[in-house]
């Protein structure tokens, strides 16, 4: 019910955006501000997208928590989408979006709806107690009958 309410308010809220600032400023300076705020937006985001691949890549190398970055990304491309498309509302939310505290907010509030189990990053496997188990082990399961064990 709440998309169809924002599927039905932004585009009416826009329409009224345009038809206020077109009569304030003209229709020519309206146009070229929504072209602007298209050609602004898409240079941040490419910029900020790169910065967040690199924390995102950063993440896998350190075996640290992706989540947070993948949170991000994910906000900075739906920014993209909401810059290009024409209007004033949705470019304000847009760049608000790639404002690095705002995502911090909104990650925080979605973090505090959401309940996980506690998930650790290790490159080992580990035992109960968090011991590394070193061993060596025959895979039966690859053997041909003429053939002796296979080591690991």
């Amino acid at each position: 019910m709440r998309l169809l309410i924002a599927f039905i308010a932004v585009p009416l809220i826009e329409i009224g955006l345009f038809i206020q600032v077109g009569d304030a400023i003209g229709p020519w300076p309206t146009l070229l501000i929504v072209l602007l705020t298209a050609i602004v937006g898409t240079a941040l985001v490419r910029s900020q997208g790169t910065q967040v691949l690199r924390t995102l890549q950063g993440s896998f190398q350190a075996m640290k928590d992706p989540t947070e970055p993948l949170a991000h990304g994910a906000m900075i491309l739906f920014a993209g989408a909401l810059l290009l498309t024409p209007g004033f509302f949705t470019d304000a939310f847009g760049f608000l979006l790639l404002f690095p505290p705002f995502r911090n907010l909104i990650t925080k509030m979605i973090r505090s709806k959401l309940k996980s189990a506690d998930m650790k990053f290790s490159p080992h496997e580990t035992g109960p107690d968090n011991t590394v188990i070193d061993a060596e082990y025959t895979d039966i399961s690859e053997q041909s009958p003429s053939s002796g064990p296979t080591k690991h």
